[in-house]
């Protein structure tokens, strides 16, 4: 097991880990996204709460959750490690620079990106993971089988202009996250190529880094005008 510290001792190896794990994040934001489309539905809630049932009580979904969750920290662990070698390594900063001239500015504000999405996902994971698992949840019915209403607990929640707030900022700051870090996980990997590296980057710029950020949040703000009753 020599190679497991190795590679957690060399800046290397942290970086590639942080690209495999942030990659990981991402394909599953895919996934999180489409089953929370559900919310659109007018149908009081049905699809959701059945798209809910299928993730926590399929064994396959449960056991990639523990991957998941174990992603988040080691990403979050990683990018923190980094950040501190990285200053410690250049403890005297240069008299004149023009960063805006080097990089993008989500490239340099990587680590407040990520330290305000690690907070959003604590603040997400209590207000939803951890009622459905732990909390009292309502229950709903549909042809004769019981379901946890997840989608009272949503709608209670988006509710709240504060909280609808937060997600919307916490989504821009998915979007900026994602328009470096999609990329740059596949240029840490290796992945670079004439053909294929425009293509990469395409898909991190407007996919990763617009439509899914988007469409996360336009969900809190649809549940909100449904419950004020503006929609």
């Amino acid at each position: 097991m020599a190679w497991v510290t190795q590679t957690l001792s060399s800046s290397l190896g942290r970086k590639v880990i942080m690209s495999l794990t942030g990659l990981f994040l991402s394909t599953f934001l895919i996934v999180h996204m489409a089953g929370n489309l559900q919310l659109f539905k007018a149908d009081g809630g049905r699809a959701f709460n059945e798209y809910t049932y299928f993730m926590t009580h399929n064994p396959l979904i449960i056991t990639v959750s523990y991957l998941l969750y174990t992603s988040i920290l080691v990403h979050a662990l990683m990018a923190l490690v980094l950040t501190r070698h990285n200053s410690a390594s250049r403890p005297v900063k240069y008299a004149y620079s023009k960063p805006e001239a080097n990089s993008p500015w989500a490239s340099r504000n990587m680590g407040i990106l990520g330290t305000v999405l690690l907070v959003f996902i604590i603040i997400h994971m209590r207000t939803f993971w951890y009622e459905m698992h732990f909390g009292s949840v309502p229950m709903a019915e549909y042809d004769g089988k019981q379901y946890k209403d997840l989608y009272a607990v949503v709608k209670v929640a988006f509710a709240e202009w504060w909280y609808v707030l937060l997600y919307v900022l916490s989504m821009v700051a998915v979007g900026y996250h994602l328009a470096h870090g999609f990329q740059s996980g596949f240029q840490t990997l290796g992945v670079r190529h004439p053909k294929y590296t425009p293509i990469i980057e395409t898909v991190g710029r407007y996919f990763f880094a617009f439509i899914i950020p988007a469409a996360f949040a336009a969900m809190p703000i649809y549940v909100f005008l449904q419950v004020h009753g503006i929609l």
